[in-house]
């Protein structure tokens, strides 16, 4: 953004006349405060809409979130002939009533955090970010707005409506007084709020519609509904860890295509996980083609061992996108490789047509399971711990099972769903990848380890991950992190991740989940 060097002037002791944002200055700012409108001015959208349907399909499915669909033109007519109050109050009450307050939070530290960057306004955000005080004010609950407020934005608070609160903890779909921060309301909160706060109100920050609750401030600029937006702000730190179901934005008529298309995707998920279990993997590569499934295989990987030959068996390490890596790692060898895990669905084990080993997390039984194993066939192993969506790759954590290593980057491509989850059924994670009307998996294989970069060649088991993982970011062009699978979740469920294991020899089982802990 172009920034001004002229300073706006009062036009009175009291109020300003709004200006467009580009006449705001931006230096000298650091020891002034400014608070700034959510919709409309740090998002490009002004509708809360989106985001209450998110919670919705997160908390209620297709339930929820079809009543809040159902009932949208209702909120269009209040909103645009009635009352802005009373669509919200409508929105917000079919969106989280008996949904419990530690679950909103969550869900607005995890799914909404991505769909907020990928609406922000960047020409606002440069302006917002150059004030030392940054407030923000919004309609929308404080709760769905605060996490990304202060984690990504820097604010030191958010002034927005409060929920109303069951003896449970459980939001009751009410909003408690002053009820919605529109009109006259907000600008009775602002005033009663920031006398307390801070005397000396510098700049406000809205569209003109915001601006009759704004006349307090010295400054007032007006920022346009047309300004430029992008999905990766370089002012925002990126977004490595985010959850939820949803891959688009669900506007109105992407969450009609979406809940119209659940019944039927779900149809074909099925077909497509049968024919996995039908037919062959050989097979399989030339099917799965035809019922919507692309399969892009690139580089030559290792022949199979026949029984003629002796080797010991290949460690295939690959970078962690769903629960289903290796199972297209094996329908791209044309044979089914053995995949290790801590943690799986029941239901998973018996929908895989590959053979896993559950292991003990025990690492002297582990290490003597892994290697009988490797004597005997290839391994497939997920070092990163967990999957990840976003384009960087975390920290691998195994290295020293084998001196015959085959690095393998994978990643898929969904249009519809992702196929992760760390707050929800996790047995139900392939299924939303093949709910997806024409998923895909790009898997390539890069040349095997020279001896020389293994333990065996002298190499520390550190040395030996760390340049896996460089070349696997090098290839997809990720970019690499020192976080964990223990990072990951902190982040999104507050928790470690752990699950409660039985210490054994391990076993071999049939699964379709990943090879690492989940």
């Amino acid at each position: 953004m172009k920034k001004s060097e002229v300073s706006c002037k009062l036009l009175d002791e009291t109020s300003a006349l709004p200006r467009p944002l580009s006449m705001c200055s931006c230096r000298n700012r650091d020891d002034q405060t400014v608070v700034s409108n959510f919709g409309g001015c740090l998002l490009q959208s002004r509708s809360s809409y989106p985001y209450f349907l998110l919670l919705a399909f997160e908390t209620g499915w297709i339930i929820r979130s079809a009543a809040l669909l159902l009932l949208s033109p209702i909120a269009w007519v209040l909103y645009h002939f009635l009352s802005e109050e009373a669509a919200s109050k409508l929105l917000i009450f079919v969106a989280v009533a008996g949904v419990k307050m530690q679950q909103i939070e969550m869900l607005s530290r995890s799914v909404l955090l991505k769909f907020f960057s990928e609406d922000i306004n960047t020409e606002t955000l440069s302006v917002f970010s150059s004030f030392g005080r940054r407030y923000i004010v919004t309609k929308t609950p404080r709760i769905m707005v605060e996490p990304f407020a202060k984690e990504y934005l820097g604010a030191l608070g958010v002034i927005g409506t409060e929920l109303e609160l069951s003896r449970s903890g459980r939001a009751t779909g009410f909003v408690r007084s002053p009820g919605i921060l529109v009109g006259e309301k907000k600008k009775s909160v602002l005033k009663a709020t920031f006398n307390a706060v801070d005397n000396n109100l510098h700049v406000g920050l809205g569209d003109r519609k915001d601006y009759p609750s704004m006349s307090m401030f010295k400054e007032v600029y007006i920022v346009s509904s047309s300004g430029p937006k992008s999905k990766n702000p370089s002012v925002l730190r990126p977004i490595i860890f985010h959850d939820g179901r949803l891959v688009q934005r669900p506007t109105p008529l992407v969450a009609l295509f979406t809940l119209i298309w659940i019944p039927f995707g779900f149809l074909l998920a099925v077909i497509r996980i049968m024919a996995a279990q039908i037919l062959p993997l050989s097979v399989l590569y030339y099917v799965f083609p035809f019922l919507g499934v692309r399969i892009v295989v690139t580089g030559t990987p290792p022949a199979a061992v026949s029984g003629a030959k002796k080797r010991t068996g290949v460690l295939f390490v690959c970078s962690h996108r769903t629960l289903l890596d290796p199972i297209f790692l094996s329908i791209a060898l044309r044979r089914p490789i053995t995949a290790v895990t801590y943690f799986i669905s029941r239901l998973s084990e018996l929908l895989s047509p590959i053979p896993t080993v559950r292991l003990t997390r025990y690492r002297q039984e582990d290490a003597k399971n892994i290697a009988n194993i490797l004597k005997h066939g290839d391994l497939a192993i997920c070092p990163e711990g967990t999957t990840c969506r976003s384009p960087f790759l975390l920290r691998a954590l195994f290295a020293e099972l084998t001196d015959q290593i085959v690095p393998v980057a994978m990643t898929n491509k969904t249009s519809m769903f992702h196929a992760t989850s760390s707050g929800s059924w996790k047995a139900m994670d392939p299924f939303y990848f093949f709910m997806n009307p024409f998923p895909s998996y790009d898997v390539t294989f890069l040349s095997q380890l020279p001896l020389e970069q293994t333990c065996s060649g002298g190499k520390a088991a550190h040395d030996v991950a760390n340049n896996i993982q460089r070349l696997l970011g090098r290839e997809l062009g990720f970019e690499c992190t020192t976080l964990t699978r223990k990072d990951k979740y902190l982040a999104l469920v507050g928790t470690d991740g752990s699950f409660p294991v039985i210490r054994g020899s391990g076993y071999i089982c049939k699964t379709s989940t990943s090879v690492t802990t989940h």
